[in-house]
């Protein structure tokens, strides 16, 4: 195999970590140029602090981490001086032991410690300021430089060359493909791949090359004390600058602690948002010692002095005698962006990383441009994951400073932003609104979680024996009993579901089937009519959505899909004989199901709609009343009814033709988290939380979707090889009152063995249900435990589905 010519754009700890994994792989035709001079380039990497925090709510960004620690231990370029972090208030504390289930969940060695215990780690701490802490002995400080001159010059002893003070001007492409760089100097690179690993001038480089970047560089405060006694090593400060003490966090108060020798260096995200104008930076930083680091603003440090000398009273003894506001970069979600540019193929960016998971995010970076696919499911960082609203300057910046803000807050799993918000409603928002909803917002859209409007159910179903379980504090955030209401209604009467955010496109022409047959597992080919269930799989195998296929016309499929990176999979896949639209914005969904469906729609529908003429899994393009409809016998909730599609201008209408309609058998509109529990109550998963590209069909127990009889498609060859060391289970608690909320450690004998991915209450059996991956080979009727905040609940592997597993009700 000819091993491609690859010029990376940036030379800092991204830009380095991947020249090495490039060079390690064999690839030698690797060139490294950076505006700045080698190694200490003068971009974040120059004077980032270095701290390593391995626990992360997402696994991937955890795997990054744990990678680059492993990595750059090696390197000797690592203090494994630990992490420690302490609560100052009773929700932090609580919020540390949710974060150790984390740490159990990824494998990431920590324990929670008392006050004293965690003065005994760091003697200037005011035991009676603190709750408690957690500690990771395997976090530290990274040598950011340190770690990039090394790598830099391992990559340079297998091949790959470095030139600093090369400013890239221009990313020359040819025939939609990139050819080459070209740089202030004139010089000329030629390239079959570019990489943009240029850190906070990584949106500013996109711009170049038509490329929207999401990120924000923004200024964040680092400070030096003076000396601090107790910091002096036999009366003498650490010549290396080093540390002996674990890096401290402060959260609470937006504060971060390292030594650097006899002094403290102290971060602090607690100021105003500072977004930095990338137009003057240059301008802006002269005086300074490099771009990355703006003047230091003393009025926005007061108060992170005022809380480190309360937490830290030594250093009332001493000053900041130094700092600076130097530049990080910032993204809408807190990820890193990775990925290829469609447009123009073999331009990469790996952009907003930082030096936590720079060699993790390296690896995996390495191996899509070469392999074609990483082995760690990268899909929270891939470019494509925004929404259009997403990437406009107004969104990117109101989001990404929020993401500054709550660098450290305590953020809940169904938190969503409150800015923007209103930007995608489907037709029937008004309808809604009316009725109470309350609104979760994804990817843009308002989705109503519960309506108040279903509140005087909860006494009615209480009445007749449903169980209500109360709920802590924490689960009971953005949740409303109601939801277990609606659930319940929805298994006994009927109810309609704001089906319209569902991704959906029109896959047309004359070759749209043939595509679609070698881009998914299971056999779609069939006559018009038709619904099929399957899956998209990368090339190594793994899961890379789940759609459902309807077949409309000899050459005209809607695909019911998760988000832009399936529209961005199968535009990097379609032939000219195939068009491929998104049509979600102007088409609208209800949802209607309930062993009442079919009462209520019949009087509407001059279509035969009983069970034999219109049967599970297909589709029939008819009329609701005077409204054109496209009718889908699906059901995600596992209960008798469709999913009914129209353009947006008539959804007004159809909501109020079955709201009427829907009157008589006491149909009600019902919300997200109704639906989430009625979905796990019928074992049906959502791609992306329970499953992603690090699992198979079959271990996903999604290996009916797999057709055994139709040709080669993507990813097939790939299965019979591919080991499945964990299988995703239902599980069930034993106590009504058990509730976890998603990623909490599942272990079986006290060991912890897996983690729970979604989670949810079934009004059926009044017990809460979750779906979590173990081991392969554990059994229906294994006993586990789940940690959840303080406390472990105990729960049974469950065979699935575990409501209706004749799969009567849906087929009534």
């Amino acid at each position: 195999m000819v091993q491609p010519t690859i010029v990376i754009i940036g030379a800092g700890i991204v830009g380095t970590s991947l020249a090495d994994e490039l060079t390690a792989r064999g690839c030698r035709r690797v060139t490294v140029l950076d505006r700045g001079p080698l190694f200490s380039t003068g971009g974040s990497t120059s004077h980032a602090p270095g701290l390593v925090f391995q626990t992360n709510p997402s696994k991937t960004m955890t795997e990054f981490a744990q990678y680059t620690v492993e990595k750059f231990r090696g390197l000797g370029a690592f203090d494994q001086v630990g992490g420690l972090e302490v609560a100052a208030t009773p929700e932090r504390w609580t919020d540390l032991h949710r974060k150790q289930g984390w740490a159990r969940s990824w494998g990431v060695p920590g324990r929670l410690l008392t006050p004293d215990e965690c003065a005994e780690l760091n003697p200037l701490i005011d035991v009676g300021r603190i709750h408690g802490g957690f500690h990771t002995p395997t976090d530290g400080l990274a040598k950011a430089l340190r770690a990039a001159t090394l790598q830099g010059e391992r990559a340079m002893s297998r091949g790959a060359h470095f030139i600093g003070e090369q400013e890239v001007t221009e990313v020359i492409e040819r025939g939609g493909r990139v050819v080459g760089v070209r740089t202030a100097a004139g010089d000329v690179h030629d390239a079959d791949v570019v990489v943009s690993a240029a850190g906070f001038w990584g949106a500013h480089l996109g711009k170049q090359v038509g490329l929207t970047v999401p990120l924000v560089p923004m200024a964040h405060q680092y400070a030096k004390t003076g000396q601090v006694a107790e910091l002096r090593l036999d009366g003498r400060p650490d010549p290396d600058d080093g540390a002996r003490m674990p890096i401290l966090r402060h959260q609470d108060h937006d504060l971060y602690y390292r030594e650097h020798g006899d002094r403290l260096g102290i971060g602090y995200y607690g100021h105003r948002p500072m977004p930095v104008d990338m137009d003057t930076l240059l301008t802006d930083t002269a005086g300074e010692a490099m771009p990355s680091m703006l003047p230091f603003t003393d009025a926005d440090f007061d108060e992170a002095w005022s809380q480190s000398t309360t937490l830290l009273p030594t250093l009332a003894e001493t000053k900041v005698e130094e700092g600076f506001n130097g530049i990080f970069s910032f993204t809408p979600d807190g990820f890193s962006i990775m990925g290829e540019h469609r447009e123009l193929a073999g331009f990469w960016v790996a952009e907003a990383v930082w030096v936590t998971h720079s060699a993790g995010v390296a690896r995996a970076m390495a191996e899509w441009i070469l392999d074609g696919t990483p082995k760690t499911d990268v899909h929270e960082c891939d470019l494509y994951r925004f929404e259009e609203a997403a990437k406009s300057p107004d969104f990117i910046l109101a989001t990404s400073s929020q993401a500054f803000v709550e660098v450290y807050d305590i953020v809940h799993p169904h938190q969503y932003r409150s800015e923007p918000r209103e930007l995608r409603v489907s037709p029937f928002f008004a309808r809604q609104q009316a009725l109470g909803a309350y609104f979760y917002e994804g990817a843009c859209w308002e989705r109503p979680a519960w309506y108040e409007s279903n509140a005087e159910l909860v006494a009615e179903l209480a009445a007749g024996g449903v169980a209500f379980p109360e709920r802590d504090d924490w689960a009971g955030r953005y949740w409303s009993p109601i939801s277990i209401a609606e659930a319940r209604w929805t298994r006994e009467h009927v109810a309609l579901y704001d089906m319209t955010p569902l991704t959906r496109y029109e896959v047309t022409g004359p070759g749209a089937c043939t595509f679609l047959q070698r881009m998914t597992t299971n056999n779609v080919d069939k006559r018009v009519g038709s619904v099929t269930y399957t899956l998209m799989l990368d090339e190594n195998g793994g899961i890379r959505s789940d759609l459902t296929v309807a077949r409309m016309s000899d050459d005209s499929v809607q695909v019911g899909a998760n988000g832009p990176l399936d529209l961005d999979w199968l535009v990097r896949h379609a032939g000219p004989d195939v068009t491929i639209r998104d049509i979600t914005g102007g088409t609208c969904c209800i949802g209607l199901w309930g062993p009442r469906a079919r009462d209520v729609v019949a009087p509407l529908c001059s279509a035969d709609i009983s069970h034999t003429a219109f049967g599970y899994f297909r589709s029939l393009q008819t009329f609701i009343g005077s409204v054109p409809v496209t009718m889908m016998r699906v059901s995600y909730v596992g209960e008798l009814g469709w999913e009914i599609y129209t353009t947006a201008e008539y959804g007004p209408r159809l909501w109020d033709l079955l709201v009427e309609a829907g009157a008589p058998h006491r149909a009600i509109a019902a919300g997200r988290i109704a639906f989430n529990s009625l979905r796990m109550e019928k074992g049906y998963r959502a791609w992306g939380t329970d499953m992603t590209t690090e699992h198979t069909p079959a271990a996903a127990g999604l290996g009916f979707a797999v057709s055994s009889t139709k040709g080669d498609f993507l990813g097939r060859s790939a299965l019979a090889d591919r080991a499945a060391p964990t299988t995703l289970c239902s599980i069930v608690f034993d106590d009504q009152n058990a509730v976890v909320l998603g990623r909490e450690p599942v272990s079986i004998d006290g060991a912890p063995v897996g983690y729970v991915t979604s989670a949810g209450y079934s009004a059926t059996i009044g017990r809460s249900i979750a779906y979590a991956w173990l081991p392969a080979g554990t059994s229906v009727g294994t006993r586990v435990q789940v940690d959840y905040l303080t406390g472990t609940h105990t729960a049974t592997v469950h065979a699935e589905p575990v409501v209706d597993p004749a799969m009567t009700l849906i087929r009534r």
